[in-house]
C-alpha cells in the first residue's frame, strides 16, 4: 500500500523535484548500468519520478516503460517522452516482461517488511539473467524525513543477504553520501546485480 503523505509532498514538490540534478555517482552507476545491456533492451524504470534516468535511458537507444505512484510525477515524465503509468509496488505482476529494472531510491518508501516480496516481484518480473539496478538509503528502521516522506533504512550486509537468497548476483555497489530533497545528508548505496537462469 501506497504512503499517502509521501505521494503528496511529491505532488507539491514536482517543480523542485525536475531541478535536482543527479549526483555523480548515479550518473556513473546508470552508465555502468546500461553497459550491462544489450542496445534496444526493455527497462523498467520502476518508481521513475519525472524521467530523468528513463529519458537518458531513451536517448541511449534502449526501450522504457515507467511506473510511479505520483501522478504529477508521471505527467512530468510523459512530457520527455516517456511511456510511464501511474502504478503502485504492488501493480509489477509481469512474468519474464523485462530485460532490466531499474528501481533508483524508490523502493525505500516502502515499508521494511514488504522490500522481500517487492524483489521476488522484480526477481519473476526479469527475464533470466535481466539486470535489477537498486539505489537505497543505508541505516536502520524506518522514519519520516524532514518534509514527511517516509523511508526504510538498510545494512548492506542484509541487502546482500535478499540479493543472494534470490541469487542475483552482485555487478557493481558503489556508496556513498548525498543530499537530496531535503537537504539532508544520508549514506546511500547503489546496486547493479543480475538475476540467474
Amino acid at each position: 500500500m501506497a504512503d499517502r503523505e509521501t505521494i503528496e509532498t511529491y505532488a507539491k514538490q514536482v517543480d523542485a523535484y525536475q531541478k535536482v540534478a543527479m549526483t555523480e555517482e548515479e550518473s556513473t552507476a546508470l552508465s555502468r548500468f546500461l553497459k550491462h545491456l544489450s542496445l534496444g533492451a526493455h527497462i523498467l524504470d520502476f518508481g521513475c519520478g519525472p524521467g530523468h534516468h528513463s529519458e537518458q535511458m531513451l536517448a541511449a537507444g534502449f526501450q522504457v516503460s515507467a511506473i510511479d505512484a505520483t501522478q504529477e510525477f508521471v505527467d512530468a515524465a510523459c512530457a520527455r517522452g516517456v511511456n510511464a503509468r501511474v502504478g503502485l509496488f504492488d501493480d509489477l505482476t509481469e512474468v519474464a516482461a523485462y530485460d532490466a529494472i531499474w528501481a533508483s531510491f524508490s523502493l525505500l518508501h516502502a515499508p521494511r517488511a514488504e522490500f522481500p516480496r517487492h524483489l521476488d516481484a522484480i526477481h519473476m518480473a526479469l527475464k533470466p539473467e535481466g539486470h535489477l539496478y537498486l539505489g537505497l538509503k543505508l541505516g536502520e528502521g524506518e522514519k519520516r524525513d524532514s518534509i514527511g516522506r517516509f523511508y526504510s533504512y538498510f545494512q548492506e550486509d542484509e541487502l546482500r543477504d535478499h540479493l543472494a537468497a534470490r541469487e542475483f548476483k552482485v555487478k557493481d555497489w558503489t556508496v556513498g553520501q548525498g543530499a537530496g530533497l531535503s537537504g539532508e545528508v544520508h549514506p546511500f548505496v547503489l546496486i547493479t546485480a543480475q538475476r540467474g537462469l
